[in-house]
């Protein structure tokens, strides 16, 4: 099975030794991407605002990959506090409103620096 490394400038670059991305098989398998707005480069303030970011992000990454977000399988939300899975879920709810992908919440505690959610996705390619 062949991998080919997935990155796009309209998502945030990866800040260590990983990659946006990466394609094996029929799968597409995306970082966990954080509420960082790309253009600016800073993080987005509040639970909805990071959240919508994210999720934004995630479908950047998984258009450079030739998918979308309908495409999605499987997701993972890390939260830093358990009282902000409501509002999280909310904004979820707006980007998967049919047959919304198999998904694992953990709360994780506190993240640096103000980061309040990460979401990674496992996709199918188009």
């Amino acid at each position: 099975m062949e991998k080919k490394i997935v990155s796009t400038e309209k998502a945030p670059p990866p800040v260590g030794p990983y990659s946006q991305a990466v394609m094996a098989g029929d799968f597409i398998f995306a970082a966990g991407q954080l509420g960082i707005d790309p253009k600016r480069g800073e993080l987005v303030e509040g639970i909805e605002a990071q959240t919508r970011q994210v999720l934004t992000n995630l479908s950047a990454v998984l258009e450079a990959a030739g998918s979308s977000l309908d495409r999605v399988v499987q997701a993972t939300v890390f939260l830093a506090h358990m009282e902000d899975f409501a509002a999280m879920n909310t904004v979820y709810a707006e980007f998967f409103p049919l047959e919304p992908p198999a998904r694992s919440t953990v709360v994780v505690g506190q993240f640096p620096g103000g980061i309040l959610v990460e979401i990674e996705v496992i996709a199918l390619k188009a």
